[in-house]
């Protein structure tokens, strides 16, 4: 199935991990573990390092690919956490984590963050800003190998769905993302280590989301693993009319349109279901 796919990546390198796409066809499965209070589906269930580590074991028993850890939330309306915080919550669940046996990620916008993220054994770094915050490009170029992922939003969490509008959601979330990505490319970064990531409900409105998961093929043009982000999110609720926490069938029927359109990561709360559905998506689709 092409739609409109002309360039694929055949790997991401994610720090001590190679995912090699010419021997799975079916995408990497991101399974998220906020350590916070207030994320919006899952924000207090995971806030002990005790609780955090039980559900990445879990996740692990049930086939995740790669785990995000999370200590601040960036949902729409979010308040900043200060530093310290953020770093109380997601190092020890990093250190706990660090050698069991699949990648880790920190979703992080913060330099030092990322600095010491990468320092406790994370893999992978996730920034919503796509690196645009003071020092964060330096904090990964630290790294030879971490995987980078890079996300498109419009405004910033306090004030990306006070009426976001664009000319074109494609074309210009594509833009940006390729001279973010060009941004790493002249510092040395190798292409394999970037994936995309076009930000739903990220300054996007229902029409605008809409949009970029029908079309979603697209990114992948610009040669970059590209990452769906759908999970849970309000623009499955406008159209189901479900609350938060009965959302899984509309995220796993999300998470097949995506990895029909070329997505090579799919970022998720529910891992069972979307493991499963992707196999079978993979089986039929072979």
């Amino acid at each position: 199935m092409s739609n409109g796919i002309h360039e694929m990546p055949t790997t991401w390198r994610c720090g001590r991990f190679l995912f090699d796409f010419t021997k799975r066809k079916r995408p990497i499965v991101m399974g998220i573990l906020n350590a916070t209070p207030d994320s919006f589906s899952d924000g207090g269930k995971f806030r002990t390092a005790k609780d955090a580590i039980a559900q990445a074991e879990l996740m692990i028993a049930n086939g995740v690919d790669l785990i995000d850890i999370g200590g601040e939330s960036t949902r729409p309306g979010a308040e900043p956490v200060e530093l310290q915080e953020e770093l109380d919550r997601v190092l020890p669940v990093i250190e706990a984590l660090k050698d069991c046996g699949v990648p880790l990620s920190i979703d992080t916008y913060k330099a030092q963050t990322m600095r010491q993220a990468l320092s406790a054994g994370v893999d992978c770094v996730n920034d919503i800003w796509a690196l645009r915050q003071d020092g964060t490009v330096d904090a990964v170029l630290e790294s030879k190998s971490c995987g980078i992922v890079l996300m498109h939003m419009q405004r910033d969490p306090l004030t990306m769905q006070f009426d976001p509008e664009y000319q074109n959601i494609i074309s210009e979330v594509m833009q940006f993302l390729k001279e973010r990505a060009e941004l790493l490319k002249e510092k040395g970064v190798d292409a394999n280590r970037i994936a995309i990531d076009p930000g739903f409900g990220f300054g996007k409105n229902l029409k605008h989301n809409l949009e970029m998961l029908s079309k979603f093929g697209q990114f992948s043009q610009l040669g970059y693993a590209v990452l769906a982000g759908i999970s849970r999110k309000s623009m499955l609720g406008k159209i189901t009319g479900k609350d938060t926490h009965e959302r899984l069938a509309p995220s796993v029927a999300a998470a097949i349109m995506a990895a029909d359109r070329g997505a090579r990561i799919i970022r998720v709360h529910d891992v069972p279901e979307t493991v499963d559905a992707l196999k079978l998506w993979e089986a039929i689709d072979a």
